[in-house]
């Protein structure tokens, strides 16, 4: 009988350990450089891991495309991603939101602002710099909206970051790049206070953190009440506005991102690195 009730509890232990794992690899989209997304991350995941007792490690992707293909793979269990990333992976992997930012996404277009270049008009026919092919809001959507509604023909150039692209129209290697108000903001004074929007996308959610179907309901709730409730607490909004998520508030993928559907970005979407 002892022999029996000790095998029980072992099986009872192995299913809860099934049920709830405590290590996942996480993957943030590459916008920023790697150094700076170790150390912010980093730290935010450290916390996360003394509230919910889960180990998470960091898979880095050196590319937007390279993380993109990475999340058709199915590879990371948990990634922060941009908006149309997550329609993207809900549909190869039926990967779900469970927080984002409470502040709406919006694409920017920026130029130098002491340059030549003072309205959307000006860039007819230039070269025009983007972090990836399809970076939501400062590319695909971008693009999109500069070749349908504003009628400009131009080249795009892919520059694999944000923070690329705000320098390389600082240093006039190209008249205009596209980014998000996100990004934009953390950027230095030195950068940030020379670059001038002088175009805009439309709001949408913001990037969510998603989690795979593997990740069980249970893991999923305990990750997403601790970030919540993180975001209640004074002692972490330093930390979270790092991660871009000051705010942090309950996601939902059938109110906030299956409308994105309905934009018609596939033709500009770029499957190759």
């Amino acid at each position: 009988m002892k022999y029996l009730t000790l095998v029980f509890l072992i099986l009872m232990s192995m299913s809860k350990a099934a049920e709830v794992p405590n290590r996942y690899i996480v993957s943030i989209v590459p916008q920023t450089q790697t150094t700076h997304i170790q150390k912010t991350w980093g730290a935010f995941l450290k916390e996360l891991g003394e509230q919910t007792g889960f180990e998470f490690e960091l898979k880095h992707y050196a590319s937007i495309p390279l993380f993109e293909k990475g999340l058709e793979k199915g590879e990371p269990d948990i990634a922060f991603m941009n908006p149309y990333h997550a329609v993207m992976a809900h549909e190869w992997n039926g990967y779900q939101p469970i927080v984002h930012d409470k502040k709406p996404l919006v694409g920017i277009l920026v130029v130098k602002k002491e340059g030549n270049v003072k309205k959307v008009s000006d860039l007819d026919g230039k070269t025009l710099a983007f972090p990836a092919p399809n970076a939501f809001g400062a590319s695909l959507y971008m693009r999109a909206l500069l070749a349908e509604e504003e009628k400009i023909r131009f080249t795009p150039i892919y520059l694999k970051t944000h923070a690329n692209v705000y320098r390389n129209v600082l240093f006039e290697n190209y008249p205009a790049g596209g980014g998000v108000n996100n990004t934009l903001m953390r950027e230095a004074p030195s950068v940030s206070s020379q670059l001038s929007v002088i175009y805009t996308t439309k709001p949408s959610a913001p990037h969510p953190l998603c989690v795979h179907p593997r990740v069980s309901e249970k893991s999923a709730r305990l990750i997403k009440n601790a970030i919540l409730k993180m975001g209640s607490n004074p002692k972490y909004k330093e930390l979270l506005h790092s991660i871009q998520l000051p705010n942090p508030v309950a996601a939902d993928y059938n109110k906030e991102y299956l409308k994105l559907q309905k934009l018609n970005l596939e033709k500009y979407i770029v499957s190759d690195d």
